[in-house]
């Protein structure tokens, strides 16, 4: 059986874990239930001067805390109002970073997958963050917990740098130019989130 990676994996720089962590394998015993995925995608977010980071702030925040560290532990939060996401913590304890977990290809606990994303199936069960966190169970009540526990990430053979696909990252007003999305070229559950600048909300015309 494939060990857990150790927090020493996440105490390195940000970048450099995302790149690596395609391949590993994410495993999620919430509710008894174990379901796991390799991971086909991931996003980097670094310190203050990443301007696309929760860490780009005067200060450490309640909110962007946990990203301080220690390494190898989950940060969750909730966005659009309906999605949480899931970001695995790095570098060194004190230095802000963290990895969002964009996709994964599942490997285990399927139906337990299509009955939390209700219905959903294919490629459409886990390709997205949200639609991650959603299958794999993943809640606020997860944000700053270790991971060994109900989150685990699993060593796997590393993915050659000739299939692994590089980009801006997805859905930013900011910062979404910097190369920090990892993905595995060609792999069904990457996700269809386009790179770029977010566009702008449309105005509702008056009647």
């Amino acid at each position: 059986m494939s060990r857990d990676l150790a927090a020493s994996f996440f105490a390195r720089p940000t970048p450099e874990v995302a790149r690596l962590l395609l391949g590993k394998v994410l495993v999620s015993a919430v509710g008894d239930a174990v379901v796991a995925g390799t991971i086909v995608e991931t996003e980097a977010y670094l310190g203050v001067d990443d301007p696309g980071s929760h860490a780009a702030t005067k200060g450490i925040t309640a909110r962007n805390r946990v990203m301080y560290g220690p390494p190898g532990r989950a940060y969750v939060y909730f966005t659009y109002g309906n999605h949480h996401m899931l970001n695995l913590v790095t570098e060194a304890e004190g230095t802000a970073g963290a990895v969002l977990v964009r996709a994964v290809e599942p490997v285990e606990g399927v139906e337990v997958m299509t009955a939390r994303r209700h219905g959903r199936a294919g490629h459409e069960l886990t390709n997205g963050p949200g639609k991650v966190a959603e299958a794999f169970g993943v809640t606020l009540a997860h944000n700053g917990l270790p991971l060994g526990r109900e989150l685990r990430v699993l060593d796997a053979p590393p993915v050659a740098d000739t299939a692994v696909g590089t980009s801006g990252r997805v859905g930013l007003a900011s910062g979404h130019e910097l190369p920090l999305r990892f993905y595995i070229a060609g792999n069904g559950y990457v996700s269809k989130g386009r790179t770029g600048p977010k566009p702008p909300k449309r105005r509702k015309e008056s009647a």
